[in-house]
């Protein structure tokens, strides 16, 4: 109940009267949260929140087939949600982040704003507790958000953003295929490598982790909704779990599942502890991948100078002519908020508490700032940096020429201690390891460019 007085309206809940921006959607439950969480003033992501409105909407449409709410008031709250959905919804939703563990703060900003709008279509009250959240409960509302919302995100951006780099990485490694560089382990010259193993062995790990994270998709569309207080489904209607997931699939084009046990998704949260580590996994790869081409592009006189990669902005408010490899650096940056993204979640996965985790909303946040970051990193490395660099062939041929490692092809015929000090006299002396090896072996030039070139040597074998 509500009345107005200028700026502000007073809102009665069970707990008695609060001022509420006389323009708020919202009511009192949500002006609580407000007052009670000034601490980062960061609001739940956008996807979470979608996602909250949309499985709202699936709720009373699963409520209506069931018979558990009037088809009119029913309407009234899609309608309500799909309002939201084609506006701005997030100035609607100013919970903090950091606010009650179970994010009934978030749940109820939800339905209240959702009664508010559904009221005004009716022309008749609707109830943010008896209609709205009708058959639910925060502690199973907000853990099937937590699915939902991350779901979508995986489905949607972040399996089509890793595709798109592991297509760029194949496209590129093709071009690349006739350059041959030196090869480096411990950061030190080694035996040569082509160009297009080093990329295809890049490309490997994103594949890896596309079928990783896929692998977690159908534990990751596994819903909780339907247990409602501790995971026994008190006040739920025995089908609404199974009729949630049919409508909330026809909403996102997603397949979700009803959890086969509603305790395990409501007291813990295993499964985006599960998907955050694959994460930190994906970003892991990341980070490798932008630090090669670091490397490689150092220089470009003083470092390797192997590529060149795209010059996007001044590299120095002090140095004229420095450009530095940018995408590669915010990769890396990236890489390594997702590392701490998943340490924060790996404590918050530990606070189940008996029938319910505590720190759900810090779960959420992490999870899909996770996503966001890598959905975008991944188009930037793709299309910045592997995409559009250029191979410095003369720098790669100057350094395979000059690198006494190739020696190893000879070790069958003249042994290791005796490649090793011819290795050693090459570099020493600064000159090509072929001069070197006709002077302190009998083969002959032609057997040695033979043994020596860099093209076989990228084959293996003896």
């Amino acid at each position: 109940m509500s009345d107005t007085r200028g700026d502000f309206r007073i809102e009665r809940d069970s707990m008695g009267e609060l001022q509420v921006p006389s323009t708020a959607l919202y009511g009192a439950q949500t002006q609580r949260a407000v007052n009670n969480f000034p601490v980062s003033g960061q609001r739940m992501p956008a996807p979470f929140i979608r996602a909250l409105i949309l499985a709202k909407a699936a709720a009373a449409r699963a409520n209506v087939e069931l018979q558990q709410l009037d088809p009119a008031m029913g309407d009234a709250i899609v309608a309500a949600c799909q309002q939201l959905l084609e506006g701005d919804f997030m100035a609607h939703f100013p919970v903090d982040v950091f606010q009650t563990g179970s994010g009934t703060s978030s749940n109820m900003n939800a339905n209240e704003v959702i009664a508010t709008l559904a009221s005004r279509i009716l022309g008749d009250q609707v109830s943010a507790n008896d209609h709205v959240n009708c058959g639910q409960s925060s502690n199973d509302i907000i853990p099937t958000t937590i699915h939902v919302s991350a779901a979508i995100e995986l489905h949607e951006r972040l399996l089509p953003a890793l595709g798109h780099l592991l297509k760029v990485l194949c496209d590129k490694s093709l071009e690349v295929q006739p350059y041959i560089k030196t090869g480096r382990t411990h950061l030190m010259d080694a035996m040569p490598v082509r160009m297009s193993q080093v990329l295809d062995g890049w490309g490997q790990q994103i594949q890896a982790n596309i079928e990783h994270l896929r692998a977690l998709q159908p534990s990751l569309q596994a819903l909780a909704q339907g247990g409602t207080a501790v995971g026994t489904g008190v006040n739920a209607h025995p089908r609404f779990a199974e009729q949630f997931c049919r409508e909330l699939g026809g909403l996102t084009g997603v397949n979700f599942t009803t959890a086969s046990n509603f305790f395990a998704l409501i007291g813990s949260q295993d499964t985006a502890v599960a998907v955050s580590g694959q994460l930190k996994t994906t970003a892991v790869s990341l980070m490798k991948v932008a630090n090669d081409l670091r490397w490689m592009n150092s220089g470009p006189l003083a470092g390797l100078a192997e590529i060149e990669l795209e010059a996007l902005q001044p590299g120095s408010s002090i140095m004229p002519g420095k450009v530095n490899p940018v995408i590669p650096e915010a990769a890396a940056m990236v890489a390594a908020q997702v590392i701490g993204n998943d340490a924060a979640i790996a404590i918050a996965g530990q606070s189940g508490n008996f029938e319910l985790n505590v720190m759900l909303p810090l779960i959420a946040d992490n999870l899909l700032y996770s996503m966001q970051l890598l959905s975008n990193v991944s188009h930037l490395l793709a299309d910045r940096a592997i995409a559009s660099f250029k191979v410095n062939q003369p720098k790669l041929r100057e350094a395979l020429e000059r690198n006494p490692i190739l020696v190893t092809a000879l070790n069958p015929l003249i042994g290791y201690l005796k490649a090793a000090d011819i290795a050693k006299q090459a570099y020493r002396e600064g000159r090509p390891i072929i001069e070197v090896a006709l002077e302190h072996t009998d083969l002959s030039r032609a057997q040695l460019e033979q043994l020596l070139n860099p093209e076989k040597l990228t084959e293996g074998g003896l």
